[in-house]
């Protein structure tokens, strides 16, 4: 390259722009045919160790280059002064000679003393060229003694500077550098230097979650990331003045096998890294989950029977963070055995000084091992101490972690079948005091999954969605320190219910082993609720539990996903749907078990997963199965029950114009007393008796409930054909989420319907100008001043990117066993923008009545749950017709697209049933627009 600019610039006067221009050009061209082949090799199978490093090799001829064309053509110097010398350094990560393709270039300048004309015309046309390049130059500009003493405050500029490597111009400069780095800065400071490097990581994790197992990772400052790896070369350089990691096995720090372990975790995450960069085009750190997909198949990872190949790549991704993990402890407990060895005169603080426990070695606030057979001479031990650690309230000392990782031979089938083993782990896993802490512990050192080989099976196991945020091991060690807070009481403000009921349960470790297990069998191409009961039958008697217990571990694993299933997705008032849970649960202690492990499942699951709507759903359906349980059923018909109802509203409605409270007592069939709690009813009957005391032809009111995380809605309108339908879509339009609704239809024609109402975080709306906002769009929605069909295509499609990866097979559940009286309509299908406006559309176009609609969102999936009746109020029983609606659903599922595609199989649409007689005028505008594509409702039963 140097010959090729020599013969292209030999006759360009250094000066002249000409010149510039055309060295401009010749890089560009060099350096984009080096990526090129840079990438190609990679794409053709090389690493990405491989591929950093050839892409600093070609950033280091490029810098060489420049140096030399600067100070030989466009600034030469013939007697250079003492002070006219400059050297050229790569720090950071270009220092260690490892460059990522979209990563920054880190450039220290170095100068003898200080500054000269010379030296900053160079520095400014080399830096120039650089950044007309295109490249991202991070640089500064020092002194060697500003070097050593910005070093010496700065923590950043001191690890840029252990990382130094000379690159071009004066190396005595470099050499001079280094020297005084070492001695001035580096000497003495080992302890000191690790100390803030790891306080520097913790921060870093804590920033980006705390977890290794967060199902979207960052690769590069992410926990187990490739910064760890980083972390452990600063510190081990820095201590040992090691120049790599092969160093680290001379030194005694690492075994050999630790060593190749370091190489391995470290391509493969380079590699990943590579991958991302690529793929976006620039320095791009987050594994999300559609490049998860792409890189997955781009490494070979494909499909197996009951395991999916993104799954089984991003299981590998976190594997290697753990292994990550693991070399940290090593590396950590060398350096402290190393700083103790330097330090054998210090004596001990008063309280700490080292003292034996329970066969374990107790130095300050940390718990270890004796020596290093101790775990050969008494496998046991490896169990025993995290339950000593746990009890005692200690931590573990690096040295014995370091240990236990290579001592795992030793958890084996033996000792797997030791009764005081087991005994020892079933009492870390009950104990009061902080279960999730330990079993972290024992998780990272690898002793859980090896004890408990099931629980290996799903390490680092994760789920390729949008609703699960960790891998399964992670989200079941959370669930139980969730549990334990309730246990202590810590979380009453949240989870009032569970707190006091747990006090009441006759077998608390029953419940604790059920939670380890409950998801146990995820990843096993089956059912893993039925799978991980056959996994309780033969584990939970192991660890000592008896024929009972075990068969109650069993049942809860096996139907722990049931009573969010029922509240969540079935209606709470259908007498059936309590009659069949009851029979399920059978038991009052087996509904408080039910409960508590509930909660804890869902609380685990992630951030902004749980939220009050929730606990209210699941309160209500224990209330409602306890009093079923316990014989309390309410007394008399229904008509007698419903006329206790508005007795009650008689007595607590004095203030209001008797007279019209009549007329609306009137105008509500039996069941629509029965349908809501008294409360709800004091306040529809105010709202409705000032809307026809004002004679509104439109009242939209909204509540919000700070407890149950909702916005209460209610819409009184005269009803017509597609109200419902365009409610949905005015929500739509507005931002919201709906999780509930109750749709009733007085005597009089008049509409009641009711949302429950959510942001997508999973929070009311709240705040005087949101609900105004809300309200005003629906208003205008139902008056055509919002016309929807120009609205609603535009949300449809905003998905975000990550998501759009993610596929959902659409499914149609028609059941008529889940109610009396009512078709019960489970739709599944991905998640959007206006799904339930389309929905609700189809099933207008259906001729079905829809009585009660309950939403949920599981991450990209929607699972929307209706009591429909045909039009002549019964339930839809026809074998075609199942069949249409099921059709017309899937069409609503995939959107109109996929209806207009559809069009010309689609049989002629039936005739519009007439709606409800009507009093008054509806309150919409006559327009085009509002023609039955805008429609979602017909005639409805009330409820």
């Amino acid at each position: 390259m140097a010959e090729a600019l020599d013969a292209a610039l030999d006759d360009l006067n250094p000066d002249s722009a000409e010149f510039r221009t055309a060295l401009l050009e010749r890089l560009k061209q060099t350096v984009a045919a080096g990526r090129d082949e840079i990438h190609a090799r990679f794409e053709a199978g090389e690493s990405g160790l491989v591929t950093m490093r050839a892409t600093a090799f070609l950033m280091d001829q490029l810098v060489r280059l420049l140096y030399d064309v600067t100070t030989t053509k466009v600034y030469p110097i013939t007697n250079p002064t003492a002070g006219e010398r400059l050297g050229v350094v790569a720090v950071g990560g270009y220092g260690r000679g490892d460059l990522a393709p979209g990563s920054d270039l880190d450039l220290l300048f170095l100068l003898p003393y200080k500054q000269t004309p010379w030296g900053e015309q160079s520095i400014e046309y080399m830096l120039y060229l650089l950044w007309d390049l295109g490249l991202k130059v991070g640089h500064a500009t020092r002194s060697v003694d500003e070097c050593v003493r910005l070093a010496k405050k700065d923590l950043t500029i001191r690890t840029a500077l252990l990382e130094a490597r000379y690159l071009w111009g004066d190396q005595v400069l470099f050499m001079e550098m280094r020297a005084a780095f070492r001695k001035q800065v580096i000497e003495g400071s080992g302890p000191e230097f690790a100390e803030a490097k790891l306080a520097e990581r913790d921060e870093r994790h804590r920033r980006l979650g705390d977890s290794r197992y967060v199902l979207e990772p960052n690769v590069k400052e992410g926990k187990g990331g490739l910064r760890d790896l980083q972390t452990l070369y600063w510190i081990a350089k820095y201590v040992y003045l090691v120049e790599d990691a092969a160093g680290l096995v001379e030194a005694g720090v690492l075994s050999a096998n630790e060593r190749r372990k370091f190489a391995k975790a470290e391509n493969f995450l380079a590699t990943v890294r590579c991958h991302l960069h690529y793929r976006a085009g620039r320095p791009e750190e987050r594994l999300t989950f559609d490049a998860q997909a792409d890189i997955a198949a781009k490494l070979g990872y494909t499909d197996h029977a009951g395991s999916r190949g993104v799954e089984r790549f991003m299981k590998h991704y976190f594997l290697t963070a753990k292994d990550v993990g693991d070399l940290t402890r090593i590396v950590c407990a060398a350096i402290e055995d190393q700083h103790k060895r330097k330090s054998r005169l210090r004596l001990p603080r008063l309280g700490l000084r080292r003292r034996e426990v329970d066969g374990f070695t107790v130095d300050g606030e940390r718990i270890t091992i004796s020596d290093k057979d101790a775990f050969k001479n008494d496998p046991v031990k490896l169990i025993r101490l995290f339950q000593v650690a746990q009890a005692r309230d200690l931590d573990i000392h690096p040295q014995a972690l370091r240990q236990i990782t290579r001592d795992l031979k030793l958890v084996n089938k033996k000792l797997r079948a030791d009764p005081e083993a087991n005994r020892l782990f079933v009492d870390v896993l009950t104990h009061k005091r902080n279960p999730e802490t330990t079993l972290r512990r024992m998780n990272e050192s690898g002793v859980f999954g090896k004890f408990v080989p099931d629980f290996g099976r799903v390490v680092a196991q994760m789920q390729h969605d949008m609703y699960h945020v960790y891998t399964v091991d992670e989200h079941t060690i959370r669930a139980i320190g969730i549990l334990a807070r309730i246990e202590a009481g810590e979380l009453d403000d949240d989870h009032p219910m569970s707190v006091q009921l747990i006090k009441k349960i006759a077998n608390r470790r029953v419940l604790y082993l059920a939670l380890l297990l409950h998801d146990i069998a995820k990843g096993r191409g089956g059912d893993h609720s039925v799978l991980g009961a056959e996994v309780a039958q033969k584990l939970a008697p192991r660890l000592g539990y008896d024929k009972a217990e075990t068969d109650l571990v069993a049942w809860l694993v096996r139907y722990h996903l049931a009573m969010s299933s029922v509240a969540f997705k079935r209606d709470l008032d259908d007498r059936k749907t309590i009659t069949d849970f009851v029979a399920l649960v059978q038991s009052p202690e087996r509904l408080r078990l039910l409960l508590i492990l509930t909660v804890c499942d869902i609380r685990a699951v992630g951030p902004n997963v749980w939220n009050g709507w929730k606990g209210q759903l699941l309160r209500q359906l224990f209330h409602r199965a306890e009093e079923r349980m316990m014989g309390v059923t309410a007394e008399g018909t229904q008509a007698e029950r419903a006329a206790r109802v508005k007795d009650g509203l008689r007595e607590r409605l004095a203030d209001v114009d008797q007279k019209a409270l009549e007329v609306h007592l009137a105008r509500g069939p039996d069941s629509f007393w029965l349908a809501v709690e008294p409360e709800n009813h004091d306040h529809w009957a105010r709202l409705i008796a000032a809307a026809d005391k004002a004679k509104r032809r439109l009242t939209i009111d909204a509540r919000v409930h700070e407890f149950q995380s909702v916005t209460e809605v209610t819409v009184y309108t005269p009803d017509h054909a597609g109200l419902f339908s365009r409610l949905a879509g005015g929500m739509t339009v507005s931002g919201a989420s709906i999780v509930d609704a109750r749709i009733f239809t007085l005597s009089d024609g008049m509409a009641l319907d009711v949302f429950w109402l959510q942001d997508d975080n999973g929070e009311p709306i709240a705040g005087a100008a949101s609900l105004k906002r809300l309200k005003d769009r629906v208003a205008k929605v139902l008056t055509g001043d919002i016309r929807l069909r120009d609205t609603l295509p535009d949300r449809r499609g905003k998905l975000p990117t990550r998501a759009a990866v993610f596929t959902v097979e659409p499914l149609i559940v028609i059941d008529n066993e889940a109610s009396n009286t009512h078709t019960v309509i489970e739709v599944n299908g991905r998640d959007r923008p206006a799904l339930l406006h389309d929905l609700t559309r189809a099933f207008y176009d259906l001729s079905l009545t829809i009585a009660h609609a309950r939403i949920a969102t599981y991450g990209e999936r929607a699972v929307d749950v209706f009591y429909v009746k045909d039009l002549f109020g019964m339930k839809v029983t026809h074998a075609g017709k199942k069949r249409a609606i099921e059709t017309r659903l899937r069409q609503a599922i995939e959107g109109p697209a996929a209806k207009d595609k559809a069009a010309t199989a689609k049989p002629p649409p039936k005739t519009p049933p007439k709606s409800p007689p009507k009093t008054g005028k509806d309150p919409r505008p006559a327009s085009k627009s509002d023609s039955k594509s805008e429609s979602g409702r017909t005639r409805r039963s009330a409820a």
